[in-house]
């Protein structure tokens, strides 16, 4: 079965650090690019970051940039997400999904992770930040 399963959320105190993890089973994550992308109760969904598939292009929205940083482990199939200097506007779902596209795509996109690109979402994990 072709999946991405999220993990690492939780509850953390404003300023604390999460990482999350995004897990590839059933096909191998080295040809796609990964999104990651997070829904605030009564709001849509956001592109926070993505990564192209070689890795060499990282996008992020403004209101993470400096405070995330995404990677990945083609070799361990994973994808991940430092989140530090958290806010208890970062409390939301946060999601991964995957993308067939080229590293140039993903450049051309600029900061943004168009989620109209990505698809075969995972169940998300839920991050709350709050004292």
């Amino acid at each position: 079965q072709l999946q991405l399963v999220e993990s690492g959320g939780g509850l953390v105190q404003p300023g604390g650090s999460l990482r999350l993890s995004c897990a590839a089973s059933g096909f191998t994550l080295d040809y796609y690019a990964i999104g990651w992308f997070r829904q605030a109760p009564g709001k849509e969904r956001e592109g926070v970051s993505c990564i192209s598939s070689s890795g060499g292009r990282t996008n992020y929205a403004d209101s993470v940039k400096g405070r995330f940083t995404i990677s990945r482990d083609n070799a361990k199939n994973t994808v991940y997400l430092q989140m530090n200097s958290l806010k208890p506007e970062d409390t939301a779902v946060y999601y991964c999904a995957r993308s067939p596209v080229t590293d140039r795509l993903v450049a051309d996109w600029g900061p943004r992770c168009p989620e109209a690109a990505f698809g075969s979402w995972g169940q998300g994990t839920q991050v709350t930040v709050s004292s």
